[in-house]
């Protein structure tokens, strides 16, 4: 895990809601009034943001329209970006894509089926390890799902260390456009980098996961809506950072 990841876990739902919650407690005997609305309101945040309803809703915010095949082939290259390992995966040998880099890659590879446009895959080892993303992507692709790989960066470890390396490696063989392959939440944050980073991006996000219809059970409180609001406050964070550094600059 990354530092920034590290850190987001801490100061994001539902550990920063535990956290005001037992501060609540702890206030109880000087300021009552202040110590029950701080449990009541941390509580009832914690719920709200469990439940698929409002996880559907923050994520949506951030997942852009899926992509046509049309503006795919005006790029000169797809650029997948991975999304984390396994790293106990004892029937893959010990290592092996999570569920994020293999629907990336999945996508990625049927983007290079139809267009024929070379493919470039990015990750490293953030976690350590033994096998960078980059390299079990190449080996994925390759293997399972008959797209070739042309480029491998196997060193990146944040979004922005990929579009750094990425860019460099590209523009170095004339490439300044791409398809930026990354799940639909990660889009937003993944396209700005890679922008920043002078390279012009046809967006083309998988992994969307707040686009059902409304159902009664959307009110129900879960673990999988709690991981997609922290997702998704995440990149919202995330966003909010670099508007706030722009400004500074």
């Amino acid at each position: 895990m990354t530092f920034n990841y590290a850190l987001s876990d801490l100061l994001l739902p539902p550990t920063s809601l535990i956290v005001l919650t037992l501060l609540g407690v702890l206030m109880l005997k000087r300021r009552r009034i202040a110590g029950v609305a701080l449990i009541v309101s941390s509580q009832v945040l914690f719920l709200a943001l469990s439940t698929p309803v409002v996880a559907n809703a923050l994520v949506r915010s951030l997942e852009p329209l899926p992509v046509l095949i049309e503006e795919v082939k005006r790029a000169q290259a797809i650029v997948v970006l991975g999304g984390g390992r396994n790293l106990g995966s004892p029937e893959w040998g010990g290592e092996t894509v999570n569920d994020y880099t293999l629907r990336r890659t999945r996508y990625g590879a049927r983007l290079a089926r139809e267009t024929g446009l070379p493919v470039y895959v990015s990750g490293g080892k953030p976690t350590g390890g033994q096998l960078a993303e980059g390299t079990l992507m190449r080996e994925l692709m390759a293997r399972e799902f008959n797209a070739p790989v042309k480029w491998v960066d196997a060193a990146a470890e944040t979004t922005r260390e990929q579009a750094l390396i990425v860019a460099r490696d590209l523009k170095a063989q004339q490439i300044s456009r791409i398809a930026l392959v990354t799940d639909a939440v990660h889009m937003p944050r993944a396209q700005r980098a890679f922008e920043l980073a002078g390279l012009a991006v046809v967006s083309a996000p998988t992994g969307y996961t707040a686009q059902r219809p409304f159902a009664p059970y959307q009110l129900i409180p879960g673990p999988a809506a709690l991981l997609q609001s922290h997702v998704a406050l995440r990149e919202w964070g995330s966003q909010l950072h670099h508007h706030v550094l722009a400004l500074v600059d």
